[in-house]
């Protein structure tokens, strides 16, 4: 086996996925928590952006890359892959959509296939409430959930902002330079002072070797 064939057997995924699988609660037990997985997975696809609990987000998402990622490295062909995707897909049109609409739109993507951003709360309520979060797949069609901040760049306050920013940051290399170029003068003239002073101490010594000497 060829070290490509190795790395195809290597998980590529791009998120963080904790050692240890979340608790959701079911009253089905493990077979429940794995059909509220594989609803979640399906609707991702089919919506592309849904909301719900922080904790049933996070280890779908999981789920959801890794298919994506099978689905772009083995492609339609692949029983193993087949398998699995109709495993997790519960809607089998969906399955179609997997490999034709979203393997060509994620074939070259260097990050993550999905987002996830945490939600605010409908309404204030005690800490123990369930966080809940907003999952999406990377080019969907929706408005972008985080604002574009980018045109507030020409807004006179942040103009204004930012002409301060450089006065200040110019004004702190010139008294940066003007404290080395102190420091190296102070330094050049203490070297010069004790080679000063070692070339006295010498003449004296010499001096005192002649005085000996004609005595």
């Amino acid at each position: 086996m060829n070290q490509a064939e190795v790395t195809k057997l290597m998980s590529q995924l791009r998120v963080a996925i904790p050692l240890r699988p979340r608790k959701l609660s079911s009253p089905k037990g493990p077979e429940g928590r794995l059909l509220k997985l594989r609803k979640t997975v399906t609707a991702l696809l089919k919506h592309e952006r849904i909301e719900m609990n922080y904790d049933r987000a996070h280890e779908a998402r999981g789920y959801a890359e890794r298919l994506i990622s099978d689905a772009i490295r083995h492609g339609d062909c692949h029983k193993a892959t087949m398998d699995v995707a109709t495993y997790w897909v519960l809607e089998k049109q969906l399955v179609h959509k997997l490999f034709k609409v979203l393997v060509p739109r994620f074939a070259n993507c260097q990050v993550s296939y999905t987002r996830m951003y945490k939600a605010p709360r409908e309404y204030p309520g005690p800490k123990t409430e369930h966080k809940r979060a907003i999952l999406e797949l990377r080019g969907n069609p929706y408005p972008s959930v985080k604002p574009d901040l980018s045109a507030n760049r020409g807004l006179i306050h942040n103009v204004l902002f930012d002409e301060a920013k450089k006065q200040y940051r110019h004004e702190k290399y010139a008294e940066i330079a003007a404290k080395l170029t102190a420091d190296s003068k102070t330094l050049v003239e203490s070297k010069e002072s004790v080679v000063n002073g070692s070339q006295t101490g010498e003449a004296d010594s010499v001096d005192s070797k002649e005085v000996d000497k004609k005595a």
